[in-house]
């Protein structure tokens, strides 16, 4: 199964050559994959929110039509 997200944190791991400090690289692949994994929730409750107000609007929208204080009978005598 190819992750492009894994593949991706797997590039940043391998990415510094020559002498490096493996606390600086893990900590750099872990701050990108915190960014890249709220960014997904964030768009994800958004998605929700949006789908919530667009069922609340639907079902409300019956509730909007226009009402008269006048009787039938008295929408038959004019």
């Amino acid at each position: 199964m190819y992750d492009p997200f894994e593949e991706s944190l797997r590039d940043l791991l391998k990415s510094q050559p020559g002498d490096h400090d493996d606390d600086a690289t893990l900590g750099r692949v872990l701050k990108t994959a915190n960014r890249q994994v709220g960014a997904g929730d964030l768009f994800g409750l958004m998605g929700r929110g949006l789908e919530a107000i667009m069922i609340a609007l639907n079902n409300g929208s019956a509730h909007v039509a226009p009402v008269s204080r006048r009787t039938r009978s008295a929408d038959k005598a004019d």
